[in-house]
């Protein structure tokens, strides 16, 4: 932090308030005490966005060339696209507002908005006079009308950036699932295939499409319960996921009634858009019908069969309750 003799000896840190007895009585100068605000949102498209630390320094370096009071440093690491959903933004806000500081350094418009609703929080200190100035590495936004309508663009050209690539990856989304390419990440059994050269698509897992193959058929014909599917796969052949982890019941359900192991998808989901896969079926469609059906059925009879001592005693093996 600099020296406040310094910063009131510096044309560059002092601001102007104007004098409320009208347009003809001076300005009043006040010192600018800025917070510099660095943020980097971990999602895809801030890849080429300077790290949190790259932007602190370079902001210092600036705030030393140009003798600027840094009073406070927030980091935050968040996406911007939403309305109030920065914790430190916010906390930079009340800041503002208790008069901690009266100007925001960052590395670009964008560190602090992608979205309207937070830029015209901004822009409202700045219209109360509380906000003096905000400052990045290569423009000042002051309390005139000229600077706060080029700040506006420029908040309106990042949203318009956010809103024009969420566009664009649902039209590459439908793009995929007309050529009867899988939307996202490969289902168990399945392994996401990443070539340069063509469209990605998923292929069979050699090790794990066999077992789930199994599971279905384990249903369909032999009448297992999702639950002792879910045991045989957790104790007997210690089965795991792509990620080392084992399977969920839920998951396990699921599983079983998706439709993509026989071939087709539905993109997206209870759109009544259907596809037809490129890729390999693990399973038949007669399989997929008697294992939804098996399903259907076993759910039936347990929710009709009820016994006096129900939940009285737990097995140690399994966990499931016993009955009499």
């Amino acid at each position: 932090m600099l020296d406040y003799k310094q910063l009131m000896t510096n044309s560059s840190q002092i601001g102007t308030i104007s004098s409320p007895n009208g347009a003809n009585s001076k300005d009043i100068e006040i010192p600018l005490k800025y917070c510099l605000y660095a943020r980097k949102s971990t999602e895809s498209e801030e890849r080429q966005v300077l790290s949190i630390d790259s932007q602190i320094k370079e902001m210092m370096d600036l705030a030393v060339k140009e003798n600027l009071n840094i009073v406070d440093i927030k980091r935050e690491s968040h996406s911007a696209k939403e309305t109030g959903q920065r914790a430190i933004f916010n906390e930079l806000i009340e800041d503002i507002r208790s008069n901690k500081y009266n100007a925001i350094l960052t590395w670009a418009p964008d560190r602090i908005s992608r979205n309207a609703g937070d830029l015209g929080k901004v822009v409202d200190l700045m219209d109360q006079g509380i906000l003096q100035e905000i400052r990045t590495y290569g423009q000042k936004f002051s309390n005139n009308p000229n600077e706060k309508f080029l700040l506006m663009i420029l908040g309106s050209q990042a949203k318009l950036e956010n809103d024009n690539r969420g566009v664009n990856v649902k039209r590459g989304l439908r793009a995929r699932v007309e050529m009867g390419l899988w939307p996202g990440m490969a289902p168990l059994g399945y392994l996401n295939q990443k070539l340069m050269d063509k469209k990605c698509q998923i292929i069979v897992d050699p090790d794990r499409a066999p077992i789930v193959k199994q599971m279905f058929e384990k249903v369909a014909y032999e009448k297992w319960s999702g639950r002792k599917v879910y045991n045989w796969l957790k104790f007997e052949l210690n089965f795991k996921t792509i990620g080392n982890h084992n399977m969920a019941l839920g998951g396990l359900h699921r599983m079983l009634v998706n439709p993509i192991y026989y071939g087709a998808f539905e993109y997206p989901k209870k759109s009544g858009n259907w596809y037809q896969g490129k890729h390999k079926p693990i399973i038949t469609k007669e399989l997929y019908d008697k294992t939804v059906a098996q399903l259907k059925r076993d759910n039936i009879q347990r929710e009709s069969k009820e016994f006096a001592f129900t939940k009285l005693m737990v097995c140690g093996l399994c966990g499931s309750m016993i009955s009499s």
